[in-house]
């Protein structure tokens, strides 16, 4: 599993014309599932997009809170590499285990997503800029 989280000061999806997930500062992830990925991916992506410390403290230090440790938005859309990708039925049941276990490690009210298959206009201002690409692999 792959991810590219990115700091934002606000993100949102929209489908169809309609807003169907945002939210203010926080980190937007874009998320792709391989036909290998399974609940340690989910495990090792949510821990890293829940605990990766991209924003300032109190104090203005860099790089010492975590989106978990401000309480801050989690927006989260899946991105496929199709050479690579698991069929899609199966990428979205596990996709929605991926936000299952982010919202149960931190607060369901706070995690939003897009709309899987759906073309998604998906806008995002960037702070920092700060993108990290993670993936899932670099945990063995």
């Amino acid at each position: 599993m792959r991810a590219v989280l990115q700091r934002v000061t606000q993100a949102s999806v929209e489908v169809e014309g309609s807003v169907v997930g945002a939210i203010n500062k926080g980190v937007c992830v874009l998320v792709g599932i391989t036909h290998e990925d399974g609940a340690k991916d989910i495990e090792y992506i949510v821990r890293k997009v829940l605990n990766l410390r991209v924003f300032d403290d109190e104090d203005g230090s860099m790089w010492k809170k975590s989106v978990k440790e401000l309480n801050l938005g989690v927006l989260s859309g899946s991105k496929p590499d199709f050479h690579l990708a698991m069929k899609s039925a199966q990428s979205k049941e596990v996709y929605q285990q991926f936000l299952d276990k982010l919202r149960a490690d931190y607060r369901p009210d706070m995690v939003q997503d897009g709309s899987f298959g759906a073309m998604m206009n998906v806008k995002i201002q960037n702070d920092g800029p700060v993108t990290i690409i993670l993936d899932s692999r670099d945990s063995a």
